[in-house]
């Protein structure tokens, strides 16, 4: 079945991040879509990436667009940063690292 909003576990994560790559104002709008085809694999339960997803799927979701836009969406953008940092981790990447520019 085809998804209209995307669906896996990299995929939405990207699809989220695309949004945030854009001004505050205009992050939020569409970006919890794409939490409904986002699934957590086996291999990630009961981990920091799991934790993560979850605080993810809570900052977009409990969002009220137009207030405090700007911090929240910094708040998601830090929370994507941990949470690819620790897919990388779990991936066994023993030194992953977001980098000083993100």
């Amino acid at each position: 079945m085809e998804s209209t909003f995307g669906r896996g576990f990299v995929t939405p994560i990207m699809l989220i991040a695309k949004h945030f790559a854009l001004p505050p104002e205009q992050a939020w709008f569409g970006a919890a879509d794409h939490l409904d085809g986002l699934m957590v694999p086996e291999k990630f339960k009961g981990t920091d990436v799991e934790d993560l997803t979850t605080l993810l799927r809570k900052k977009v979701v409990w969002h009220q667009p137009g207030t405090m836009d700007k911090e929240d969406a910094r708040d998601v953008v830090t929370t994507l940063n941990r949470l690819v940092v620790a897919i990388d981790k779990e991936l066994g990447i023993a030194d992953p690292d977001a980098g000083t520019y993100h």
